[in-house]
């Protein structure tokens, strides 16, 4: 998605060890006109797909995924990083590692929230090693429902998270693939239809 690609350009900061920083306008500070049009970016690759429920994992993948529930017409779920007090009842788990912050965590979803009637599209603002999608895949396995699909934002091509989730048959849509990233140049593979 060249809007995207343009905005990575104009406002990305790439930091020692390959991190992106896009905090100025997708996963600290929020450009919501922007994440209205990511999100109708995910209803047009996903429409067909008879989604019921998109999830994702607190933080930064709460942003998108509401604002693309706008377009698809369904709830929104997230995955909490911690345990918290007010969650009850019977909880779906799953141990996910941070690439960001280099840490494992449990991700926690209540099971009243998901289902095996649901048809679910995980969506993220990241995919580098891929191992948030693989609890929320654990999460999904253990609710029985259905993957419709994956989304996210920005995708590191030269990480191998991705290549990982295709090889594994599930159907993966990044809006911007970076393919190589330097301190001082960005350069991203050609979209996919």
């Amino acid at each position: 998605m060249k809007l995207l690609e343009d905005r990575i350009l104009r406002d990305g900061q790439v930091r020692p060890g390959q991190v992106l920083k896009v905090d100025s306008f997708l996963n600290h500070q929020l450009d919501v006109e922007l994440l209205d049009r990511l999100g109708a970016e995910f209803y047009r690759l996903f429409r067909e797909d008879r989604v019921t429920k998109i999830l994702t994992i607190e933080a930064s993948g709460i942003a998108v995924a509401c604002l693309a529930a706008r377009h698809f017409g369904v709830p929104v779920v997230f995955a909490k990083k911690a345990k918290s007090k007010n969650l009850d009842g019977d909880l779906y788990t799953a141990p996910v590692t941070s690439y960001t912050y280099g840490r494992e965590y449990q991700i926690t979803l209540a099971k009243k929230f998901l289902g095996q009637e649901d048809r679910v599209l995980l969506l993220d603002d990241f995919l580098a090693n891929g191992k948030a999608m693989q609890g929320l895949l654990s999460v999904c396995h253990q609710a029985g429902c259905a993957v419709a699909g994956i989304g996210v934002c920005i995708e590191k091509g030269f990480q191998p998270g991705g290549k990982e989730l295709r090889q594994a048959g599930y159907k993966l849509r990044s809006l911007a693939t970076v393919e190589e990233m330097t301190e001082d140049s960005l350069t991203f593979r050609p979209q996919e239809e």
